[in-house]
């Protein structure tokens, strides 16, 4: 009885010691089972964290869900330096992102994911959402076309959801998932995510049958794969250290940044800027999903605003007295071309075939969509600071003086577009004689009220 009891406590401490062990291992990446051959992996990737205190900010969320090993290799090591040598594309890179890391990594928590694939459109897109490849990649994610179709995104003449910060994010979390448990390894799967799935199993399946190991750094492989997890490893070095390589990254507050308003009405791109009084620039970046110049109510569209701008919108679109949309969408009839329905609609026939990306040499219009522009956003009259939307004015709202500070390679003709109104109407609010306009200088616009 006494030996049966000895030996079963040697089991149990066996099994202790052995539970041990993986533990002590479980930081490192390991070799595949059967494989043999040199590798570069991770000495160490354990860290230790007190989850009793709050992250600071998002990165500090980042760096505690770190969950992929860490690869050690030259081209690591190369990435790492570049990355570190160029902190201003760093930072500029990082201030772009911050506008979409808290939704990223907050979806990335729910689904229970590393927490290094929110730096992952760092490799992909550099973090801009109106980014484009030569393969036809568009996005944060750089979702191909096909790609793109087979996890849901909307591709069409109004919208195009690969561009769309939340769509595109919710799209790539799903196939990055999907490629995990179809290849069962985080190395492969992102490669997989680069290369394409079929491309890296089958350079898995000739490995096998040379006798090679079929690790992702074992496996041959295109330059842009075989640098792709490497780059991301660099990004997830700095991000963990930032002051080592002297590296600033800008604040991201552990809250929400955006949220999406549904529309009731169709509306102007610039006028639904201007009602949030953003820059065109801050809200093209959050809506660059949209291809046309008009957001569509039918098409059930809604537009992303950061949170402290909701409020503002909702007051001003309650006092907003103009036309919310200058455009009209007509579908062209047989034997139609452009000049009649140029005509038809007291549009000029080169602002028609510009808004419609119309070249000159067709001369068909026949059974097409076609959008007619005309003027809107005259008349904007903001709501008072401090307004919320429950509490719209009451009586005539009183006009706001606005002006636009001409850019080096604007025209008096792309300002009238920017805004939705004519030439003839900014040279009669500004007192001028001819069109040419310099750099620098301020012009009165649509809904001043005043005259120069």
């Amino acid at each position: 009885m006494e030996e049966q009891l000895s030996l079963k406590s040697m089991r149990i401490f066996f099994r202790i010691c052995l539970l041990a062990s993986v533990l002590v291992l479980a930081g490192c990446a390991s070799l595949q089972k059967g494989q043999e051959g040199p590798r570069f992996v991770a000495e160490d990737t354990s860290r230790t964290i007190d989850l009793t205190v709050a992250p600071l900010d998002v990165w500090e969320r980042i760096r505690r869900g770190y969950a992929i090993p860490n690869l050690n290799s030259p081209l690591v090591d190369k990435w790492t330096l570049y990355y570190a040598s160029h902190p201003d594309a760093m930072q500029r890179m990082a201030t772009r992102a911050g506008k979409y890391l808290y939704y990223i990594v907050d979806e990335i928590n729910r689904r229970g994911l590393p927490t290094e694939l929110a730096l992952l459109p760092f490799v992909e897109s550099a973090y801009n959402p109106a980014a484009y490849s030569h393969a036809k990649a568009a996005g944060l994610w750089q979702f191909i076309p096909s790609t793109g179709t087979q996890f849901q995104l909307k591709q069409d003449w109004w919208r195009d959801q690969r561009r769309d910060p939340i769509a595109s994010t919710n799209a790539a979390l799903d196939y990055l998932e999907y490629l995990f448990d179809f290849q069962g390894d985080w190395y492969l799967a992102l490669a997989s995510y680069n290369w394409g799935e079929g491309s890296v199993k089958r350079a898995v399946v000739r490995n096998l049958a040379a006798g090679k190991p079929t690790d992702y750094l074992s496996l041959s492989m295109p330059d842009e794969t075989r640098n792709y997890v490497p780059k991301l490893q660099a990004i997830k070095n700095i991000v963990a250290d930032p002051e080592r390589y002297a590296v600033v990254l800008p604040l991201v507050d552990n809250e929400p940044y955006f949220v999406s308003v549904k529309k009731s009405v169709s509306m102007d791109f610039h006028v639904a800027a201007q009602l949030a009084e953003m820059p065109i620039e801050d809200f093209q970046a959050l809506n660059p999903s949209f291809n046309q110049p008009i957001i569509v109510a039918q098409q059930d569209h809604e537009v992303i605003l950061p949170r402290d701008k909701v409020d503002i919108f909702n007051a001003n679109l309650a006092e907003y007295k103009g036309e919310l949309t200058s455009w009209k969408i007509y579908q062209a009839q047989t034997g139609e071309t452009f000049t009649s329905i140029a005509n038809k609609f007291g549009v000029s026939e080169a602002r028609l075939r510009e808004a419609n990306a119309i070249p000159a040499q067709t001369r068909n219009a026949s059974d097409q969509a076609l959008l007619i522009p005309g003027p809107a956003g005259q008349g904007i009259s903001l709501a008072p600071s401090g307004r919320s939307a429950s509490t719209p004015a009451r009586g005539k709202p009183a006009d706001r003086v606005r002006t636009h500070v001409v850019r080096k390679g604007e025209s008096l003709d792309s300002i009238a577009r920017q805004y939705g109104t004519t030439t003839a109407t900014l040279r009669s609010l500004n007192n001028m004689k001819g069109k040419t306009i310099k750099p620098g200088s301020k012009i009165r616009v649509p809904g001043t009220g005043t005259r120069g």
